[in-house]
C-alpha cells in the first residue's frame, strides 16, 4: 500500500463514513485485492499519525484568535459519554474529543488568558469559563435565545404568553435590520437602525417581568447584556453561532453512523481528520490531495505540510 492507497483508507473511513466491511468490499470489488480489517485498522492508524504535526500546529494557533466560535456535542467511547468540541477560526475549524464537557476544557485549549471574542451559546461552561478568564469577550447566540423566547410565547400562562410575544416583535425587528444591511448606505445608518432596534428590545425586556420565567429571561439581559449585543460594538462578529453549529453538524452525522470511537487512538483519529476536512472545506482545497502530501511526508520523515494555506496565516 503506497501513499495514495494509504491516503483513499482515511479518506474513505474519514470523509465518507465507511466501516471497515464496506472498504474491505470496496478494495476487492473495485480495486481488485483483498485485505483484512487488520491491515486497514494499521493503515487508518498511519494516517492519523502523519495529521499529528498538522493538527498540533492549529492547536497552537487558537490561543491567538481574535474571534473563535465554540460549540460542543456528544461523543460516545465504548459506551462512556465524552464531548466533541468544535472550534471555529475565521480560516480553519479544529475538534477535540474529551471525557469533560466543561469549562476545564475551555481553559486546557485557550488558557486562562484568551483576550479574542468567543462566540458561542449560553451553556454553563462558556459562562464559567467567563468568570475563570477576565480577559475573554463574548457573544452569546442571539438565534437561541430566539428559541427559548418562542417557547415563552406558547406557555399556558397568559402573562408568558405576552412577554413572549413582545419580545419575538422586538427580536425581529432586530434581524430586520441585520438582512438589510446592504440597503442602509453609508454604513452608520445601519449602525443607528440597529442600536436603535436593540434599545427597543432592551426596553421591552425590562417592562414586565412578573412570572418566574419572564424573569428569567430578564435576568439573561440584566447579567449579560453586553455580551448579546457585542457584535454592534465590534466588527466582524456575527450576532449568532451558526458557524460553529454548522462545523459540528458533521460530527453528529459521523456519529451517528459509526456509533461513536474504542479507545484513545480511535479519538485521536476523529479530532484529526475531523480538523483537517473541515478546515480543507474552509479553504475550498482538496482533502484527498492533503492527505497524500501528509502520508507521504510521513513515510519519508519530512516535514509534514501545514493544514493552513499559504495565504491564510
Amino acid at each position: 500500500m503506497g501513499p495514495r492507497l494509504t491516503a483513499l483508507v482515511g479518506y474513505l473511513k474519514g470523509v465518507c463514513h465507511a466501516s471497515f466491511s464496506t472498504m474491505r468490499k470496496f478494495f476487492r470489488d473495485v480495486v481488485g485485492f483483498r485485505i483484512s480489517r487488520g491491515q486497514l485498522s494499521k493503515l487508518v492508524q498511519k494516517v492519523s499519525a502523519s495529521l499529528k504535526e498538522p493538527y498540533e500546529e492549529l492547536l497552537a494557533w487558537l490561543p491567538g484568535e481574535d474571534v473563535l466560535n465554540v460549540d460542543e456535542t456528544g461523543h460516545k467511547d465504548r459506551g462512556k459519554r465524552f464531548g466533541t468540541w468544535c472550534f471555529r477560526a475565521a480560516c480553519y475549524t479544529l475538534y477535540k474529543i474529551d471525557a469533560s464537557r466543561g469549562s476545564d476544557v475551555l481553559l486546557d485549549v485557550l488558557g486562562k488568558d484568551f483576550d479574542g471574542v468567543l462566540g458561542c451559546d449560553y451553556f454553563s461552561a462558556y459562562r464559567k469559563y467567563m468568570r475563570l478568564n477576565d480577559n475573554v469577550a463574548v457573544q452569546f447566540c442571539l438565534a437561541h435565545l430566539i428559541r427559548d423566547v418562542k417557547f415563552l410565547a406558547t406557555h399556558p400562562d397568559s402573562r408568558n404568553r405576552a412577554y413572549g410575544e413582545e419580545l419575538l416583535c422586538c427580536l425581529r425587528r432586530v434581524f430586520a435590520v441585520i438582512h438589510r444591511r446592504e440597503q442602509y448606505k453609508p454604513e452608520e445608518h445601519f449602525q443607528k437602525h440597529l442600536y436603535d432596534a436593540c434599545s427597543d428590545l432592551l426596553w421591552a425586556v425590562h417592562q414586565r417581568m412578573d412570572t418566574p420565567a419572564c424573569t428569567n429571561i430578564g435576568q439573561r439581559f440584566f447579567t449579560h447584556a453586553d455580551s448579546y449585543f457585542r457584535f454592534l460594538t465590534t466588527p466582524g462578529i456575527e450576532p449568532t453561532n451558526n458557524l460553529a453549529e454548522q462545523a459540528i453538524r458533521f460530527v453528529a452525522i459521523h456519529r451517528r453512523l459509526t456509533q461513536g470511537t474504542r479507545g484513545p487512538a480511535g479519538q485521536r483519529w476523529c479530532e484529526r481528520i475531523f480538523t483537517v476536512i473541515s478546515t480543507c472545506q474552509q479553504q475550498d482545497r482538496s482533502v484527498f490531495a492533503f492527505l497524500c502530501d501528509t502520508v507521504t511526508t510521513h513515510l519519508h520523515n519530512q516535514p509534514q505540510p501545514s493544514v493552513l494555506a499559504p495565504d491564510s496565516s
